[in-house]
């Protein structure tokens, strides 16, 4: 059978190209909103974090219609570190849009999702967006994108896929690069018109793959994915296996089917291939199960989701000022939310340690891993983190390590520093090219190069400069490097930080805290510029005597500090540190607490050397 009915589009781009905002535009003028409803800018970005940081990190169904064909949506993240999202969910489409601004063309995401695209054997739209850009480059990012295309091993026919013109935040669209319609039809007509219906087989015994699993405490796991085959009715048994695991076979019922309907999931009773749909009743129920009738239990091939490059330990708080701001403080506690994440991530990797308050956390980098945690401190959760390391791997009996693939575009006259940065940091530049009054420059360089390297990028090219990172291949270690050329100040003694000692610590280096902030011993308060670490007291008041008082003194001045993001502590932190998270605060810590004891290790390891 012919669904000449419904199209099943996926939107695929690099980060900050702009789909969330064109899905915004395809459901008010699809139906989805009523014409006198308010809705907020980028409706589908649901989450606090991804409303803040401008960013999608789950990828989401919707729907809209245009001339009576219902077009399934599925919007999807851009940045590197949740690329996991986007690989099962084109599992669901027929069809991808494949989004690149006008302006900064193809960039690394861009790469990774076309060949995933083109890997399944997807159709192809090209969609040119914010072409109203005044430093827009349209015939160049199209001559680009077919470059790429070509670099990927496109088919003919993928090289001859079509190409619309739009502007995502004005709601406009244009077969011709040259003007704007003010609707998006142009695009609706491509995916309905241009993009042929799916055949599938309606007859046919009942299969349906998960491609995502949702999770609501009164039903538990919920299942979303597309109808391969056959009718999926409610409250009928079913079995479920799974095509790269033979040992999953459990025989179980569909108790709630739904569909979307916009932003809304509507009740049906069945649902035939090609729909995507949203259901609950199964327990155990994972990313990459078949839902099959039990008369023809059939899996459907799953790809395999890319592995973690990077890993993290967390454990249970132990610092002096442990569960006096967490609601949820103990071992048991965090593994249950450390394992209850893998139900939703497939990037996501979690193992038990040799130690039971300690976990071995894996992700795709620093923002995966740091969006986990920001997640379960708001929830509440107080534990602490080590520094993000890479995953090496033997191939060969060679130890491998990951290589990312870095574009940074920057003003011509500040390519030096970025040149110099990539030498110390053991990077290969691939590829320079200009774009505009702007070079693009292309490397290759370890992961552990680029820890903490986004600041000093942002430093070195005065704010103006745009760096992004994907993930390339293993090739052979490359040598040591320094992560850290600078020391830190360590608080000497448990108390509150005063004025008076915080003036005398200033001048070793650049503080942390205020007046005011609790402190204790090996506590990290500061920076210093010297290789080794100083303790400062922070806590030291002013001594008092009769022929001197607290006020005789002129007023002391402190250097104004600057709160450190999550991120930015994680690029911080040294190998023998923690980063303390709390509800409340971020708290850079000493493993090894005691001053003496924490020398003592110090000349321990310099003479095993």
């Amino acid at each position: 059978m012919v669904r000449e009915d419904l199209r099943n589009v996926a939107i695929i781009a690099h980060v900050d190209h702009g789909k969330t905002t064109l899905v915004n535009e395809m459901l008010a003028q699809g139906g989805a909103f009523r014409d006198n409803q308010q809705v907020q800018d980028r409706v589908m970005d649901s989450g606090d974090l991804e409303r803040e940081r401008g960013i999608t990190i789950l990828a989401k169904n919707t729907s809209a219609h245009w001339n009576g064909v219902k077009i399934n949506i599925v919007d999807t993240p851009g940045h590197a570190d949740f690329s996991g999202e986007v690989e099962r969910v084109l599992k669901m489409v027929n069809v991808a849009l494949i989004l690149v601004d006008a302006a900064e063309g193809p960039l690394p995401q861009t790469r990774f999702v076309m060949q995933k695209a083109l890997e399944l054997g997807l159709k192809l739209i090209i969609v040119i967006n914010k072409v109203d850009r005044p430093d827009a480059r349209i015939a160049e990012v199209v001559e680009e994108m077919q470059l790429l295309m070509m670099d990927l091993d496109a088919t003919d026919e993928q090289l001859d896929s079509p190409i619309v013109y739009c502007c995502g935040r004005q709601g406009t669209s244009s077969l011709s690069p040259d003007t704007q319609e003010p609707n998006l039809d142009a695009l609706f007509k491509t995916i309905v018109e241009t993009i042929p219906p799916m055949e599938l087989d309606t007859e046919g015994a009942g299969q349906l793959l998960v491609s995502c699993i949702d999770y609501n405490e009164f039903v538990g796991r919920i299942g979303i994915g597309r109808i391969e085959r056959g009718v999926i009715r409610a409250n009928e048994p079913v079995s479920v296996c799974n095509f790269l695991d033979n040992k999953v076979r459990t025989n179980c019922r569909i108790v709630n089917l739904y569909q979307i309907e916009g932003l809304e999931r509507v009740p049906v009773a069945s649902a035939q291939a090609g729909d995507i749909v949203v259901f609950s009743g199964i327990d155990g129920l994972n990313i990459g199960d078949t839902v099959c009738e039990p008369t023809k239990v059939e899996p459907v091939q799953f790809i395999k989701i890319e592995e973690p490059t990077v890993e993290m330990t967390f454990s249970v708080n132990d610092s002096p000022f442990a569960g006096k701001e967490g609601k949820f403080v103990t071992t048991r506690q965090l593994r249950e939310r450390l394992y209850k994440e893998l139900l939703r991530d497939v990037s996501l990797r979690v193992n038990d340690t040799d130690f039971a308050d300690s976990f071995r956390v894996c992700g795709r980098g620093e923002m995966h891993l740091s969006i986990l945690i920001e997640t379960m401190r708001r929830e509440g959760y107080e534990f602490q983190v080590s520094t993000p390391k890479v995953l090496y791997k033997e191939i060969d009996g060679v130890r491998h390590e990951p290589i990312e693939r870095f574009v940074a575009d920057v003003p011509e006259d500040m390519t030096g520093p970025v040149f110099a940065a990539m030498g110390n940091r053991k990077g290969t530049l691939v590829h320079m090219s200009a774009v505009g009054n702007r070079m693009r420059l292309e490397f290759t360089v370890p992961s552990r190069g680029l820890f903490g390297y986004k600041s000093e990028f942002l430093t070195d090219t005065k704010g103006q400069g745009i760096m992004n990172t994907i993930f390339f291949e293993y090739e052979p270690y490359k040598g040591d490097m320094q992560r850290r050329n600078t020391g830190s100040l360590v608080a000497f003694e448990t108390g509150e930080a005063v004025t008076y000692g915080l003036f005398n610590a200033q001048g070793r280096g650049s503080l942390f805290i205020t007046p005011g902030t609790p402190v204790y011993q090996g506590m990290v308060v500061g920076v210093t510029n010297l290789s080794d670490d100083i303790n400062v007291n922070v806590c030291k008041t002013k001594h008092l005597s009769n022929t001197r008082s607290s006020g005789s003194d002129d007023a002391l001045t402190l250097v104004p500090v600057s709160k450190m993001s999550l991120e930015e502590c994680l690029e911080f932190i040294a190998d023998d540190e923690l980063l303390e998270v709390t509800p409340k605060s971020l708290r850079i810590r000493k493993r090894i607490l005691d001053s003496e004891l924490r020398a003592k290790a110090r000349f321990k390891e310099k003479t095993s050397k």
